[in-house]
């Protein structure tokens, strides 16, 4: 979605507060209700926006406002759609347990006692769905018990929340706990970007990507092309988010996308739920 219509993607409450704390910046907002010491920079947020925007001298998208917004050095970044590669400064890393394993292990081999920003695992890619959530849910701890006990005991050692088998999805829990208007999400997930359904921009990365954030390392990204899409009406009847989507990619085809960022706005997405903009 774009600058003008951003304060539709949430809660207007929510925007509003958002955008106060902007203004009186550097007041402590916590991350989440899991990190109560751990600080939202929206000082940073708000200082990177002021450089770029005298720099480019034109209006930005809401992603681009994020992303910028995040960017480890706005001064001297080259900014060119499609072209640049830009370094940034996620606010949050986030990983499945499946590719978590190997991220950890990396990870340890740096020799860093705490990961450099607020990073969480989550137990759910190693269930297998066969008969039933409970006998489903008590074979994964069995059979997987040996990940488990890594997992849990080194996000223990080196400070990362740790969600066990049956806390549920990872999607769901990072929307519910950890996104929040303006936040820059990296996830060791090609889902991640449901969490845009908060006015975040999450990313799907691999391990390694993940990683190097986790390490103190910028996270490097081709500067994102922009796609606007136009909503009109509203949703009704048998409609879903889904039909929006999948009319969207079947215009852009899979290759369409690819290095762009899409953006919504326009009446019609009033009638869209968070959890159907994370759609």
């Amino acid at each position: 979605m774009f600058s003008r219509s951003a304060g539709r993607l949430f809660n207007k409450s929510s925007m509003l507060g958002a955008r106060r704390t902007m203004a009186t910046a550097p007041q402590k907002v916590p991350m989440s209700i899991h990190e109560p010491n751990k600080y939202i920079n929206y000082q940073r947020i708000q200082d990177n926006l002021e450089i770029v925007r005298k720099r480019l001298n034109r209006p930005l998208t809401l992603s681009e406002k994020i992303l910028y917004g995040h960017l480890d050095d706005a001064v001297n970044q080259d900014i060119q759609r499609g072209v640049s590669y830009l370094q940034l400064r996620p606010d949050r890393v986030v990983c499945q347990d499946a590719t978590a394993q190997m991220a950890l292990l990396q990870f340890m081999s740096a020799g860093i006692p705490d990961v450099a920003v607020p990073s969480s695992v989550h137990c759910d890619h190693l269930i297998l769905g066969e008969y039933g959530a409970e006998s489903d849910l008590a074979r994964a701890k069995e059979v997987n018990r040996e990940v488990y006990d890594f997992l849990a005991t080194t996000c223990a050692k080196y400070n990362l929340g740790f969600w066990g088998p049956g806390s549920g999805i990872i999607h769901q829990i990072v929307i519910e706990n950890y996104a929040f208007p303006g936040a820059l999400i990296i996830g060791t997930d090609s889902h991640t970007p449901n969490a845009g359904g908060l006015g975040a921009a999450a990313v799907g990365v691999g391990g390694a990507d993940a990683v190097d954030v986790m390490a103190g390392i910028p996270w490097e990204l081709k500067c994102p092309k922009a796609i606007g899409v136009k909503l009109t009406g509203r949703l009704n009847g048998w409609t879903s988010p889904k039909d929006i989507i999948l009319e969207v990619a079947g215009i852009l085809t899979v290759k369409g996308g690819t290095g762009a960022i899409v953006e919504y706005f326009g009446s019609g997405v009033e009638s869209v739920s968070a959890t159907g903009m994370g759609t």
